[in-house]
């Protein structure tokens, strides 16, 4: 995967500021939905890593290696520019380093990193704390340091939101501009007043962050262009639209023993096959034949 090129695209479809759709994964399955679907970029969303992968909530259990594994798995099987939810960094200045030479490495064509006390917080729970802002700024300027390409774009997401109010937050965003980000990412905005407010304050091209539940008012892309954001996440719809199904045709079977009442909410078996790629597979098979003796 060409890395720069890819980088290359999201920046240019970034600064049209047209509220780009990147809804999120958490595993490399749902990124190949996602660009089998026709979207122009993934968001592969720690939430997702952390509630889908492994089964936990997204209270900064997630691994810089686990990170990297699924960003590499997911890059492996997409052409899509991936943008990765790094959370915190995973530690101070020296943790951003190693953070960003790791997930570039891995394929990120643009990585999101946040001011949030380590471990963090999902942005639409309470009880979250962030780092002074001095601190974030190293951090930021560590991690503009640490790239290997230009073209790797970084986001720079302030949950202060909660803590010191609008006005600060999107204090800390502007000075989060000037440390070296790409993009900066107010979270939470509690109203569309706020939402509408935040790409008229700051210079930069803007992230909104729709989270079905959460603390933010749900609204369009035709609005939220509109107001002239770049970027606008959908983290969980998918994994909550998939937990849903799952529920419902695993219930099925054990409450009926078999799954005739739900089977309009399966996949067919064809269509699963392709959205993996078996044709290719089959291709390379009949290409080089097998590996080795069959038993």
């Amino acid at each position: 995967m060409a890395i720069g090129t890819t980088s290359q695209s999201l920046k240019q479809a970034l600064a049209e500021r047209r509220a780009l759709l990147a809804p999120g994964a958490g595993n490399a399955l749902t990124a190949r939905i996602i660009e089998d679907l026709g979207f122009e970029v993934i968001y592969l969303t720690g939430a997702g890593l952390a509630n889908f992968g492994l089964g936990v909530p997204d209270i900064g259990l997630v691994t810089l290696s686990e990170l990297a594994g699924m960003t590499s798995a997911i890059t492996d099987v997409t052409s899509l520019p991936l943008i990765v939810d790094a959370d915190t960094g995973f530690g101070n200045a020296l943790n951003m380093v190693r953070t960003v030479r790791t997930l570039e490495r891995a394929g990120a064509a643009a990585i999101q990193i946040e001011d949030q006390v380590f471990p963090k917080r999902c942005g639409h729970f309470a009880g979250k704390e962030v780092i002074p802002a001095r601190e974030m700024v190293q951090k930021l300027k560590a991690a503009a340091d640490a790239r290997r390409s230009a073209e790797l774009l970084l986001i720079a997401r302030t949950d202060a939101r909660a803590i010191e109010g609008f006005d600060g937050a999107i204090e800390r965003a502007g000075r989060y501009a000037e440390a070296g980000a790409d993009l900066t990412f107010v979270e939470a905005p509690t109203s569309v007043e706020e939402l509408a407010a935040i790409p008229r304050r700051l210079a930069l091209p803007q992230v909104a962050n729709m989270v079905i539940g959460g603390k933010t008012p749900l609204t369009s892309q035709r609005e939220l262009a509109a107001m002239g954001f770049s970027l606008v996440i959908y983290a969980g719809a998918a994994m909550q639209a998939a937990m849903l199904a799952m529920r419902e045709v695993l219930g099925a079977l054990k409450s009926d023993g078999s799954i005739d009442r739900v089977s309009n909410r399966l996949m067919s078996f064809a269509e699963r096959q392709r959205l993996v790629g078996k044709d290719e597979w089959d291709a390379l098979e009949a290409r080089f034949g097998g590996t080795g003796e069959r038993r």
